[in-house]
C-alpha cells in the first residue's frame, strides 16, 4: 500500500468542510467549544452505514440499508452537539438544494437532498447551550474542499478521547497491487471515545508499536510521563462517541458498502479500548464514489461475486485507515477547555 496525503479527499469525488465555534477561554461548563464536519459527494456516492456503539444518535441511517431504495447519498454530517446536533443537516440540505444537489423530483428541477448523519456527545465541553445549528451545517457544507484540517476542529472541536483531547482525524492508502490494484481508500474519523487511546505498557497510542514509532515521527515516551497520565484514571465525565466515514473510489454496490463499513470498525478497535461500549454510539459510514475501474476480474467460485477478491482487499484497507486516522486525530488535536492534548501529556514521544 502506498500512502499519499493522508485524507478522505484522496477518494476522487469527495470534499470535506468544517464550521465550529471555540471561545479561547472555553472551559468544562461555560464558553463556546462545538463544531461539525461535512463531507460532500458533489456527483453522489453509493453509501451504507454499520453502527456499533450502544448510544448512537444518527439521522438517515435506515435508508442505507441495503434493501432499501435510496442508492446514493449528496453528503454525510458528522457533528458535535449529541442529539441538538442533528439539527445542522437542515443547513447541509440548504445549501445542497441551493445548488440543485439531491433525487430529482419533477421536470421544475425541485430535489430532495440525502444526509445522513452521526453525533458525538459534547456537551460538558463548554455551554451545555453551545451546539451546532442549521446554519453551523451550512457554513461547513460551504467550506468543502480537497485540503482537510484535522485536529480541534469540526466536528472534533469539543471532543474528548479518554483523558485526552480528541479530534479529526484523517488518512489514506493506494493499494499498490492485487485485485484491487489502484484503488483508494481513506477514512476520517471524530474520536471521541469512553475508552483508552494509548498503550499504557508504552504511552504510545494504540496501533503504534515501539517498531512503528518513527514512522509517525514518535519515539515510546518516558516513564514518568506515562505514569502520571495513568495516575489520573479515567476521564469521570462520560463523553462519547467515535463517527466517521471510510470510502473507496471503487464501484461497490450498497452491500459491498456495507461490508467496508464492518470493516472499518476493526481499525477502531485497534486504536481504542474499550471500544463499542454501551456508552459509546460508535457509527461508521461507507461511502464508494466509483471513480476508479477495478482491473481485470480475478477468478473466483461461480458462487460469489466477481468482485469478491476486491472488496476483500478494500475491507482490509479500511480497517488500517480507520485506526490510522484515529491515531492522527490524537496527535493533532490541541488543547481545549483545559482537556490536555497527546503532546501536553507525552511531550518526550516527540523528541525524535
Amino acid at each position: 500500500m502506498t500512502r499519499r496525503r493522508g485524507a478522505l479527499t484522496d477518494v476522487t469525488g469527495l470534499l470535506v468542510g468544517h464550521h465550529h465555534e471555540l471561545d479561547d477561554d472555553a472551559t468544562l461548563g461555560s464558553g463556546r467549544a462545538t463544531g461539525c464536519t461535512v463531507v460532500l459527494a458533489p456527483d453522489g456516492a453509493t453509501a451504507a452505514v454499520d453502527v456499533r456503539g450502544g448510544g448512537p444518535g444518527t439521522r438517515e441511517t435506515d435508508l442505507l440499508d441495503p434493501s432499501h431504495s435510496v442508492q446514493k447519498v449528496d453528503a454525510i454530517l458528522l457533528t458535535g452537539g449529541s442529539a441538538y446536533g442533528l439539527a445542522a443537516a437542515d443547513g447541509v440540505m440548504r445549501w445542497l438544494e441551493e445548488h440543485g444537489r439531491g433525487i430529482p423530483m419533477d421536470a421544475d428541477g425541485h430535489v430532495v437532498p440525502i444526509v445522513p448523519g452521526a453525533v458525538i456527545f459534547d456537551l460538558p465541553v463548554g455551554e451545555w447551550s453551545a451546539r451546532p445549528t442549521a446554519d453551523h451545517g451550512f457554513l461547513a457544507a460551504d467550506a468543502a474542499g480537497v485540503d482537510v484540517a484535522r485536529g480541534s476542529v469540526g466536528a472534533g472541536t469539543g471532543a474528548r478521547a479518554g483523558i485526552l483531547k480528541g479530534g479529526v482525524g484523517t488518512a489514506s492508502v493506494v493499494l499498490g497491487s492485487g485485485p484491487a490494484a489502484g484503488v483508494t481508500v481513506a477514512a476520517l474519523v471524530v474520536a471521541n471515545p469512553v475508552g483508552s487511546v494509548f498503550d499504557p505498557g508504552t504511552g504510545l497510542p494504540w496501533g503504534v508499536t515501539p517498531t512503528e514509532a518513527a514512522e509517525w515521527g514518535l519515539r515510546v515516551p518516558d516513564p514518568a510521563e506515562l505514569g502520571a497520565a495513568l495516575a489520573l484514571g479515567d476521564k469521570g465525565t462520560v463523553l462519547n462517541t467515535t463517527i466517521g466515514v471510510v470510502a473507496t473510489d471503487a464501484p461497490l454496490g450498497k452491500a459491498a458498502c456495507r461490508r467496508v463499513a464492518v470493516a472499518g470498525h476493526d481499525g477502531l478497535a485497534r486504536a481504542i479500548r474499550p471500544a463499542h461500549s454501551p456508552l459509546d454510539g460508535d457509527t461508521l459510514f461507507a461511502l464508494a464514489t466509483g471513480t476508479r475501474e477495478l482491473p481485470a476480474e480475478s477468478a473466483v467460485p461461480p458462487a460469489f461475486p466477481a468482485d469478491l477478491p476486491a472488496l476483500a482487499a478494500i475491507c482490509t484497507a479500511a480497517a488500517d485507515v480507520v485506526a490510522d486516522a484515529i491515531v492522527d486525530a490524537v496527535l493533532t488535536a490541541t488543547a481545549v477547555a483545559g482537556i490536555p492534548s497527546y503532546r501536553d501529556r507525552f511531550p518526550s514521544a516527540f523528541d525524535v
